[in-house]
């Protein structure tokens, strides 16, 4: 991969570790709530959920590094796969519960993408 791609996996992987820890272990912090959209009460009744939706992305976030890291070909694949992981996740969420992760998840995720596919 080119470095530029490679930057753009890397990124979007501490983007999901980063959105690990703020499920799994600051969902009842202000930080988190306000990052949310959630009240203290919402956080502290579905703090296990969020926990297991930060697992989750924190897998996102292995896999991405994974592919960043691995040679071709594995870490051509790794990454396409784990980026479109992404996208369909940010596509489901934006979906289910709210537009903006369409943003934040979804089109960097096919930005990111569409750098791999390039750089091929």
């Amino acid at each position: 991969m080119s470095l530029l791609a490679t930057i753009a996996v890397l990124a979007l992987a501490a983007l999901h570790a980063y959105i690990l820890v703020l499920e799994m272990f600051l969902w009842t912090t202000p930080r988190a709530r306000a990052a949310f959209g959630t009240t203290a009460e919402f956080a502290a009744a579905t703090k296990a959920l969020a926990a297991n939706q930060g697992l989750y992305n924190g897998f996102l976030a292995a896999g991405l590094l994974w592919g960043a890291v691995a040679s071709d070909p594995v870490g051509f694949q790794v990454s396409v796969f784990f980026l479109l992981c992404v996208a369909v996740a940010g596509i489901y969420g934006a979906a289910t519960a709210s537009r903006k992760i369409l943003f934040v998840q979804t089109v960097p995720a096919l930005g990111a993408l569409a750098l791999v596919l390039l750089a091929r």
